[in-house]
């Protein structure tokens, strides 16, 4: 592709997701603004992939989220599943999931103990979908461990049963004034926790769902809240036409 050709297409691109993040900044955000962080967890973790694709797709998407976040939710389902069954299948994108815990949800920290066990046992993706899908069921009592029973055959969920023992609920979650909230009854599990909200707030993530685009290495703004599918795959076709 000529030079100048290119030069003209990525202005486009970097338009395009300056656009996407000015709109999404002017969305509302259910899930609760945080406030600035100026301190991180120190952690070193070799923490469970919990992602949809392959690691060396041309774009990748990484997503700060709450699972017990009704607008992280929303992304899950009117969005993220669509852009996993199309973009991510074709290898176009690579999807990353970041867990990004709030203290003011309940049970949101151990809810992403149940995902980084997935995790562990390779049954995120079910899991996921258990904890998106049945998110106000389980936000109501707490009870996360039986739609993830419901989602897995028997021997699975024994799998990720295991990563769980000693996991007594709540689990680590963000803090407001910085760093995380260490659990009360911690376990194995927490350090990939601690290690995605230090991620975050390097970024920083400041509102749940926060995602972060890159193209062939590049990073682009970061954006916060909901965007439908079409709105993201004009932005993710106008990358891939580079």
């Amino acid at each position: 592709m000529p030079g100048e050709q290119r030069g003209s297409l990525c202005r486009w691109a970097a338009a395009a997701l300056v656009a996407l993040v000015a709109l999404m900044a002017a969305l509302p955000v259910a899930s609760g603004v945080t406030g600035a962080r100026s301190k991180s967890a120190s952690v070193t973790a070799h923490a469970p992939v919990k992602a949809y694709g392959i690691s060396t797709a041309p774009i990748t998407m990484e997503v700060f989220t709450d699972y017990e976040c009704p607008v992280c939710a929303q992304l899950y389902e009117q969005t993220l599943k669509r852009l996993i069954n199309d973009y991510v299948a074709a290898g176009k994108v690579y999807l990353v999931h970041r867990d990004f815990p709030l203290s003011m949800h309940k049970y949101s920290g151990q809810a992403a103990r149940w995902a980084d066990a997935g995790a562990e046992a390779g049954q995120f993706e079910a899991v996921e979908a258990a904890l998106y899908d049945n998110q106000n069921a389980w936000g109501a009592d707490g009870d996360i461990e039986k739609y993830i029973s419901q989602s897995l055959s028997a021997p699975n969920f024994r799998k990720v049963q295991r990563f769980m023992e000693g996991c007594e609920a709540p689990g680590p979650t963000a803090n407001w004034a910085g760093g995380f909230n260490a659990s009360p009854h911690p376990c194995a599990l927490d350090a990939y926790i601690e290690q995605d909200i230090a991620t975050g707030e390097q970024i920083p993530v400041k509102a749940t769902p926060t995602f972060v685009i890159s193209y062939k290495g590049q990073k682009y703004p970061p954006g916060s809240g909901f965007v439908s599918w079409p709105i993201l795959k004009q932005v993710f076709d106008s990358l891939l036409s580079q």
